[in-house]
């Protein structure tokens, strides 16, 4: 009895004494390095996103740190983010710093799909995991690229299938049969053209493609293509780009005086703040979008929810002039994966960290929705729903579900010709 009393005390003793050990070990500070756009084309997506990154970040610090499960305590968060201009060339040189110089822990892209191209190849050559925030470019995923997870969007080949479905059900019922596909050719919304058109003409579909279009994502002057188009006589306009893109389709639009009777944008939705800004209630009224995270309120297994989450954003962020909006709640979502994938990991290994973000796939949901991964990495949950925007009367914009039916909270509405 004296001989295993005294084994017992001896092996907890020597679990004491490897815990104050890997406590010793710990380091001062997990380093999360980033890239951030504060000017140039991207800058409209990639600062919300670094703003709700840098305030998951502020958030956990201000609780002591991150829980860091090979530790065994809570250790601060130093988040290094550098300004990438929306300029590849820059971002190519600022990831290499970050991973040889500045060493740090934990990779995560900027935002959309253009400024993560660059960081996948350079992620994958020195295998540490991209912790991928929005690049949605299906070429992204492969089956031999371990050192990859899509975060806080769904990748770009299954975004557009409300779209689609929604057109060949409601819409042929409405008398919808043309459309027009006008996008810019980037990982981002040229994978989404790619799989419209495939959605579209599936076997059965009533849908015919009248015009399919590729344009470059630095266009800003869409009158002629719109003029073109319409000779089209298309019934639904599907224009893919980013928020400039969005921007400059709809103002141009107004300016031509041409009517369709269904009109889709990307970042009308996402960003309708900071597209509202620009065009106009006239404008954005009656436009189709995706409805995001942004404005559907996810029950959410960790972190804050919708409101609380808006709430402490405008709080943090008054005088910024930064718009709350689906970039935000990205770069939030993603920093509570990381954290998540901190508390979990069996080592900081990049594959352990790897194993510890799959691991999470199908179990979590955050403010950001269902948290899905397929096995090369790709995002499968998060998806987002078809809508329609409309005056709110205050000034704003407010948003109706369309489709699917079980989460429609509103009929579509079609514009006169």
């Amino acid at each position: 009895m004296l001989c295993r009393t005294l084994l017992s005390l001896g092996f907890l003793a020597m679990l004491a004494i490897g815990g104050q050990a890997r406590a010793a070990d710990a380091p001062a500070e997990i380093k999360i390095g980033h890239l951030h756009a504060s000017s140039g084309r991207f800058a409209s997506i990639s600062m919300p996103a670094y703003y709700g990154l840098k305030l998951w970040v502020d958030e956990t610090n201000k609780a002591g740190g991150a829980l860091v499960k090979p530790f065994n305590k809570k250790i601060p968060l130093k988040l290094i983010s550098y300004d990438d201009q929306s300029n590849p060339g820059t971002a190519t040189t600022l990831i290499d710093q970050l991973i040889t110089q500045d060493k740090v822990d934990i990779l995560v892209s900027d935002s959309g799909s253009v400024l993560t191209a660059v960081f996948v190849p350079i992620a994958r050559e020195h295998q540490m995991l991209l912790f991928d925030m929005t690049g949605t470019g299906a070429a992204f995923f492969t089956k031999d690229n371990p050192y990859i997870a899509l975060l806080a969007d769904p990748v770009s080949t299954i975004w557009p299938k409300y779209i689609a479905d929604f057109l060949k059900d409601d819409g042929a019922k409405s008398g919808i049969k043309k459309v027009a596909l006008l996008y810019c050719t980037n990982d981002f919304t040229g994978t989404q053209a790619t799989a419209l058109r495939g959605f579209l003409k599936e076997s059965g579909s009533p849908i015919e493609i009248v015009y399919d279009q590729g344009i470059p994502t630095e266009t800003s002057n869409y009158s002629t293509l719109i003029n073109n188009l319409a000779n089209a006589q298309p019934d639904a306009v599907l224009a893919l780009g980013y928020v400039g893109n969005d921007i400059a389709f709809l103002r141009d639009l107004q300016d031509s005086g041409q009517k369709f009777k269904f009109v889709f944008t990307i970042y009308s939705g996402l960003e309708t703040d900071a597209v509202s800004k620009a065009v106009g209630a006239e404008g954005l009224t009656n436009i189709f979008t995706y409805i995001t995270p942004a404005v559907i309120p996810y029950k959410a297994d960790i972190g804050l929810g919708l409101e609380p989450f808006r709430e402490l954003w405008h709080k943090t962020y008054p005088n910024e002039g930064i718009e709350f909006g689906y970039n935000s709640v990205a770069g939030y979502t993603s920093g509570l994966l990381v954290g998540q994938a901190l508390a979990t990991t069996d080592s900081m290994a990049q594959l352990d960290l790897r194993k510890a973000v799959f691991a999470q796939s199908g179990k979590l949901k955050t403010i950001d929705g269902a948290f899905e991964l397929d096995a090369t990495g790709a995002q499968t949950g998060e998806i987002t729903p078809l809508g329609q925007l409309f005056p709110d009367g205050k000034g704003g914009m407010r948003a109706t579900v369309v489709y699917p039916h079980d989460l429609a909270n509103a009929q579509p509405v079609y514009n006169k010709p």
